[in-house]
């Protein structure tokens, strides 16, 4: 029988590695602590050190010492040879603020022209402005007193002690009074608006044996002042009974309805007549 978690990828035993690579930097940590260096001064080595134990990171400690005087003995930037900095980046910076910094001079060149501009015109509006103000106004002479009283004389002239203000009032109310005569003639002539309705009426025969055609024949032999007949159409009412329902149109003044339905009741076939809708126009 396979045991159920053989398939499964989780590392059960990762405690084991760690605690021995925790032992191997603990073993490395106490062999660099056994290093002895000495400080010589007639020895040979890097920066006057004496190595012993030939350790890697001695070593790379003397490299970063020489790499520390090489920078501190560089002229210019003070960067120590084989950092890896790009000077060219550098340089390409330094052209574009050149740029920059030319076009800048160029605006505050054109704005400094701009401004004087504006202030040589503000000026000379000033200087308009107060030698307008500066301008003594022209004096007018007071009047004599011979023009006094010659106004004084034409004004009496003017007026009309024994005038006709009477008859020029008498003549205005004359005029005026013929006029809303001759408006109030010409609107008694005008016809005004003429009232008119729309009638529909049921026209009912004696019985089912009635031609209804010769009904409405009959009906429309009608005349009179103001009337006029309009469409019609049969409505059956029942046990084949149908009643004609005719439209006219007519003129309140001159037609009466009731004298109308009396005349359509003189009719042997017709029974009854009735107004169905009673409209006015």
């Amino acid at each position: 029988m396979t045991h159920p978690l053989m398939s499964e990828t989780v590392w059960f035993d990762r405690w084991r590695a760690s605690d021995a690579e925790r032992s191997y930097h603990e073993k490395l940590a106490s062999q660099h602590a056994g290093l002895v260096v000495q400080e010589t001064s007639g020895c040979q080595g890097q920066g006057g050190v004496n190595v012993k134990g030939g350790s890697s990171l001695v070593n790379e400690i003397a490299r970063a010492r020489q790499h520390i005087q090489q920078s501190l003995q560089t002229e210019g930037t003070g960067l120590a040879v084989g950092v890896g900095i790009d000077t060219s980046l550098i340089a390409g910076r330094l052209d574009r603020l050149e740029e920059e910094n030319t076009l800048l001079r160029r605006e505050t060149q054109s704005l400094q022209t701009l401004v004087s501009k504006l202030e040589a015109r503000v000026s000379a509006l000033e200087s308009k402005g107060q030698g307008s103000q500066s301008q003594t106004p022209q004096t007018v002479a007071p009047p004599t007193n011979e023009e006094i009283s010659q106004d004084e004389e034409d004004d009496d002239d003017d007026i009309d002690l024994f005038g006709s203000d009477d008859e020029a009032d008498k003549e205005a109310e004359k005029l005026k009074q013929q006029r809303l005569a001759e408006y109030a003639s010409k609107k008694a002539k005008k016809p005004g608006p003429i009232a008119k309705s729309n009638v529909i009426l049921d026209i009912k025969p004696w019985d089912d044996e009635t031609d209804m055609a010769q009904v409405e024949q009959v009906v429309r032999t009608i005349k009179m002042d103001g009337l006029m007949f309009g469409t019609s159409k049969l409505v059956p009412v029942g046990y084949g009974i149908k009643k004609l329902q005719i439209s006219c149109v007519v003129e309140d003044e001159k037609v009466s309805i009731e004298d109308l339905e009396e005349r359509i009741q003189e009719f042997e076939d017709v029974q009854s007549t009735d107004v169905a809708a009673f409209n006015k126009i």
